[in-house]
């Protein structure tokens, strides 16, 4: 009789994530997809995982680049050679940035079913070879983020033939039309050439949420957010009768929803 092999041991996974919600669809999506692996730890916040990581040995940890404590990126400079790093989070210029410089994978959440079978299949053929050491990768990461440019105090906003300067603070949101982007104040109603996409990575750490790829909206003016009856989001804003879309990549801000 032949005996069992036992080099071919179950990949120990570790998954964290601060929102409980998000925690729970990933477990559930790896168990579906990745059913050898065991899951052996999940964490709430930096100082958790740091601390499951040092007891439980994971071959692979799934890490929220955002988290109270210690953030992802804090977490992956303890690693050095020992877990491969996949980064979940919403903020896809940092995952990529890892990526590129040289972290295992990254997933932006909410993740597709398809984006994290590709990503597992990455993993699954690289637990073979040694974890790469990116502690030194996660510190230039940091430092570059921590000289990174300030978001603008004010913007320069066309109305016809008239510039308008408009004070960040008084943006309620940014809505994407065409080639330019309309800034919506209490007062005015002006576009810029600055597309969305661009305004959402700049102003990100400015108290602006991108809802839906077409809305950049300021936090403070959020008011309420409702389901109707096709189970869509619409967001209210304080003191201004808009109603926004939130499109289904954006839901995970609402989980309380």
């Amino acid at each position: 009789m032949n005996s069992p092999n036992n080099s071919e041991k179950k990949p120990r996974v570790l998954i964290a994530d601060d929102e409980p919600l998000l925690r729970a669809e990933l477990r559930e999506s790896l168990a579906l997809l990745w059913p050898e692996a065991e899951i052996v730890a999940e964490a709430a916040d930096g100082f958790e995982a740091l601390h499951m990581a040092r007891e439980m040995l994971p071959d692979v940890a799934f890490l929220d680049i955002r988290m109270p404590g210690l953030n992802g990126l804090d977490v992956a400079k303890t690693f050095a050679n020992r877990t491969h790093v996949v980064f979940v989070t919403a903020f896809q210029e940092h995952a990529i940035a890892a990526f590129e410089e040289g972290a295992l994978d990254y997933v932006v959440k909410p993740s597709s079913p398809a984006r994290l079978a590709r990503t597992i299949a990455r993993v699954r053929e690289r637990l073979t070879t040694p974890p790469p050491d990116i502690s030194r990768v996660m510190q230039n990461i940091q430092e570059r983020q921590q000289h990174k440019s300030a978001p603008p105090a004010w913007l320069q906003a066309a109305v016809g033939n008239t510039i308008h300067f408009i004070d960040l603070s008084d943006v309620i949101y940014f809505c994407a039309e065409l080639k330019y982007t309309r800034v919506v104040t209490d007062t005015i109603e002006a576009h810029i050439r600055t597309p969305l996409k661009e305004l959402a990575s700049m102003l990100e750490d400015a108290g602006f949420w991108q809802i839906h790829r077409g809305y950049l909206v300021a936090v403070k003016r959020i008011a309420s957010v409702n389901r109707d009856v096709n189970d869509a989001l619409w967001l209210s804003l304080r003191e201004h009768s808009a109603r926004l879309p939130v499109s289904q990549r954006y839901q995970f801000r609402f989980r309380g929803m």
